[in-house]
């Protein structure tokens, strides 16, 4: 007799008077491991209908931060443009510094605020 890894015995080759019951009983085992196989099926179609529900709106949410970040692109590198064209003007450097030491005061002011909340 062969031994493998299935939970499942060999069926006897001698047909006995109990030979329709043991039919029947294997029949209905059988009914009991296609619903059991029915049941995990569906749980499976349901998570994979889930996951591509949460894939749909990750990427729906990803698209929108890449767009956000387009646009603070654009926006920053309208701002830096300003800003050289200001420091090659004349009187520029004494703007400049004043601009640093808003910038320096804003951080200051938002570290402030964040360490001591």
């Amino acid at each position: 007799m062969r031994r493998n890894n299935y939970p499942y015995q060999p069926l006897s080759q001698n047909p006995g008077p109990s030979a329709p019951a043991t039919h029947d009983a294997l029949e209905a085992e059988n009914e009991r491991a296609a619903e059991e196989l029915q049941q995990k099926i569906g749980a499976l179609k349901s998570l994979t209908i889930d996951i591509g529900n949460e894939v749909r709106y990750q990427d729906k949410l990803l698209r929108g931060i890449d767009d956000d970040m387009d646009r603070t692109g654009g926006f920053l590198g309208n701002t830096m443009t300003r800003v050289v064209r200001l420091a090659k003007q004349g009187g520029g450097s004494k703007q400049m510094c004043y601009m640093f030491l808003f910038v320096l005061f804003v951080f200051v002011l938002l570290w402030l605020t964040l360490k001591f909340k």
